[in-house]
Order: C-alpha cells, then structure tokens, then sequence
C-alpha cells in the first residue's frame, strides 16, 4: 500500500507539472528568476510593441517579459494564472491601452505598476463605430468592438508609447535616467523616419485604394492617408464564399486594387484576388514577437512592402 501511494503521489506531481508548463498557453519564462536574482528589476508588458520599446530604453538595467504564445494575437490572448501572477510580481507593467489585452479588467494586478502608455493621447483614440464578432485561431471568438488599439502603426503615436515607458522608467528609477533619456532619443529618431517614409509613399498616389483583410489599420490609414476599408480574412485561412461575396460588395463601392494582409497569405488566395484585378502585399502590425529580425526590421519591411503598392500603376 505505501509504495501504491508513493507511486500515486508520483504521478500526480507529474501532472501537475505537466499542467504548469504547458496549460497556461503561454511561454516559458525562465528569464524570471534569473533576473530577479541578478537583482535586475523586472518590466512586463501587453505585446511586442512595448517590449521591444522597453528593451530599447531600458538597456541593460531591467529585464522586460513579454509571455504570450507567438501563436496568438495578444490583444486577445487569455494568460493563465502562472503568468497572472508574473505580472503581478513584476516592478512594472506595461499597458498599450486603447482596450487592448482584453484580459486585464479580469484579473487584480497592483494599480501602482500599471503604465498606460497611450494615456497621454486618448483624444486620439479611435472609435470603432460597429463591433463584428468572429473566430479564428487558437483564441476562439471575439469581437473588434470599442476603440482601434493598433496604436502603434501610427509612428508618432509609437513615439508617445514609448516616452511615457522612458518617463515611467525614470521615475521608478532615476538613477537610470540620462541612460533612458539617451536610448529614447535614439530610438525616437529611429521612428521617425519610418513616419517620414511612410507618409512620403502616400502621398505618391492619395487616390490609391485598399482593402485591409483585418480591421487592424485604422491609425495606419488615417496618419498616412490610405484610403482604405476592411473585411475579415485571416493569412492562414482560406476564405469561406460567404467572405468572397462579401469582398465583391466591398469593390463594388470600393474598387481596390490592393489588398494588404497581416502576413503571407495561400496562394490559392493571391491567385484567386489576383484573377478579380486585386494584388496582395504583407503590412505585418507586429503585436506579437516576430520570427527573425525585430520590430523596425518589421516595419521598413512594411515600408518596402507598401512602396509596390505605390510604385505601380
């Protein structure tokens, strides 16, 4: 009987760590507890975006967590309490805003390490006039409904995220300080000059339409001028006839010759759009972290990308 419960106990820690690692649906995180005992503070953040702007102008001096699986989409992505409760311990937490991260108005995370890094422009939200509900991927259903959160796409709002981290930094840590102030210039300029060559391959051709495959580009189009309007189509998906016959009643008013997709989609659906007069190029948001490279080798890839649009008749 007692080597029966010793098994029985065996197991089950088994399971129960089996269960840690992988049913949160998140990454692991090892770096955690490496760095809590390098003694380095810890920042965690609500997508790719702000840890890519943490790590930037935090340098060496903190270490930034960014959990959510490369699978999803974190706007919508749902943590399990293991990474609950990393956030929790963390010395800060970043927040895009903008009603992005559906998750944390469900759980209790310390009011006083939450930055909302788009505070500072909520008079530049915008609103989304009707919500559509939808499935796709490993996170089920749910809605684009409220307000536009892919803030970022906008350069200068990218900007703003990423001086209210470098405030937020020094604040908690002004020691830090001419280091984050140094690393935030630089990082600036940097995204301004995406700004500028992106508003300079708009204004090309200010007549150039587009179909967006996801209602993700709301402050792309309207900081850059793309005349552009949006189903719901996924790049790993390929599209139901419901969503054709959609997309037809789109060109019928909105005669697109583009269609811009948040990666690459199959060639069955390039070729089919292709046959209808409408071509594809990728414009990858980058809310999630990316296979190779980093998030302004992401966007002067967007860039480039959109320049073919632009630069044919």
């Amino acid at each position: 009987m007692k080597i029966s419960l010793v098994c029985v106990f065996v197991i089950l820690a088994i399971t129960w760590g089996a269960g840690c690692s992988s049913g949160d649906g998140e990454q692991s995180d090892k770096a955690s507890s490496s760095a809590r005992d390098s003694g380095r503070p810890t920042v965690y953040v609500v997508n790719y975006p702000l840890q890519y702007f943490a790590e930037r102008i935090a340098g060496e001096f903190a270490s930034v967590h960014f959990p959510a699986p490369s699978e999803v989409d974190p706007a919508f992505w749902k943590p399990g309490a293991g990474a609950v409760g990393r956030y929790q311990q963390a010395d800060l937490i970043l927040l895009n805003g903008a009603t992005y991260a559906k998750w944390i108005p469900q759980v209790s995370l310390p009011a006083s390490k939450l930055i909302n890094t788009s505070e500072g422009f909520r008079d530049r939200y915008i609103a989304l006039e009707e919500a559509t509900t939808h499935t796709h991927g490993p996170g089920g259903e749910h809605a684009h409904a409220g307000t536009a959160f892919t803030t970022w796409l906008d350069m200068t709002l990218a900007v703003e995220h990423a001086r209210t981290v470098g405030a937020a930094f020094a604040r908690t840590w002004p020691d830090g300080n001419a280091a984050f102030e140094a690393n935030f210039n630089a990082l600036e300029t940097e995204l301004l000059e995406l700004d500028h060559d992106l508003r300079a391959i708009a204004e090309m051709n200010p007549q150039q339409l587009f179909v967006a495959s996801h209602p993700v580009y709301q402050y792309l189009a309207r900081r850059y001028g793309l005349n552009l309007e949006s189903v719901h189509w996924e790049p790993d998906e390929i599209p139901s006839d419901i969503q054709w016959n959609e997309l037809m009643s789109v060109l019928e008013h909105h005669p697109a010759a583009w269609m811009i997709w948040e990666g690459e989609p199959p060639p069955e659906v390039t070729e089919r759009l292709e046959s209808i007069g409408v071509q594809s190029i990728v414009f990858d948001p980058c809310a999630n972290t990316p296979e190779t490279g980093d998030f302004l080798d992401v966007m002067r890839a967007n860039v480039e990308n959109l320049k073919s649009a632009f630069a044919k008749p």
